[in-house]
């Protein structure tokens, strides 16, 4: 398991006792709880493996550890780290993470693909009740909704990303998968962005994911499976996925320093 092998690592880093917790799966957070709290944690840092802020994640992750704490551990502190997709240290190892693949002639366009989610979500985290109107200017004009605005972190995810890498602005774009429903998602999607290059004469195509740090079904089955097999269907000739953050060392070390830097605190 992928998580496994990076919560491994960070503990090499960092004498804080740590433990792996999944929203939906086990190891679960309660069961990390009640770990923590036998090794005598009363003051426990929670970081959500989402660079970016949404409802289905970050949120219900934040709300369960709560409910759970509050019935189980009552006087356990809790403190949870903040959406990071604009921390520095994150975007430095994410662009580390792509920097092999834009080597002269190796493509003809970056899409960032992040997860997607349905537009009725953007609405209910808007703290102004009034910016958030999913359009070509909402998440570049500053506001405070910008905080949980899962849209507008993404396309920020990009722009710096972008920068650093001094990408032009012809050569990346940004669109979002795995929709279900019949609700309107985030657009654009990230299928029929790749069969639209395809069909335009597109050859060589890298996607990088960042709305996930460790590989996962929506990544290597989704992206690197299903959408590899509509690219060259149509046209393409070259598709390459970025791998995840998943256990690389310097996102090993980005980790366990938001860890010491708490401990500090």
């Amino acid at each position: 398991m992928l998580s496994k092998r990076l919560v491994e690592k960070v503990q090499q880093k960092s004498s804080l006792p740590i433990e792996l917790a999944m929203r939906y799966k086990n190891p679960s957070i309660k069961y990390a709880l009640e770990k923590l709290s036998k090794k005598g944690v009363d003051d426990l840092f929670i970081i959500p493996l989402y660079p970016q802020h949404a409802m289905a994640t970050t949120k219900t992750i934040e709300e369960l550890t709560k409910e759970l704490a509050k019935k189980y551990y009552p006087n356990m502190k809790l403190t949870f780290m903040p959406a990071f997709y604009h921390k520095k240290d994150y975007v430095d190892a994410l662009c580390d993470s792509i920097k092999p693949y834009l080597k002269d002639n190796q493509l003809d366009h970056l899409l960032f693909s992040y997860h997607g989610i349905p537009e009725r979500h953007i609405k209910k985290t808007d703290v102004t009740k009034s910016h958030c109107t999913i359009d070509a200017n909402c998440c570049k004009t500053k506001s405070a909704a910008h905080e949980f605005c899962y849209r507008h972190q993404c396309h920020e995810t990009t722009r710096q990303v972008a920068e650093q890498l001094n990408l032009k602005e012809e050569i990346f774009s940004t669109s979002f998968q795995s929709r279900l429903g019949f609700d309107p998602w985030l657009r654009p999607y990230t299928d029929k962005t790749i069969e639209a290059f395809a069909k335009q004469g597109m050859k060589k195509l890298v996607i990088v994911t960042p709305a996930f740090v460790s590989d996962c079904l929506e990544t290597l089955e989704e992206i690197g499976m299903e959408a590899k097999e509509e690219f060259m269907k149509y046209g393409g000739e070259k598709f390459t996925l970025i791998p995840c953050l998943n256990d690389q060392e310097n996102w090993v070390n980005v980790v366990a320093n938001w860890i010491n830097d708490f401990s500090k605190q």
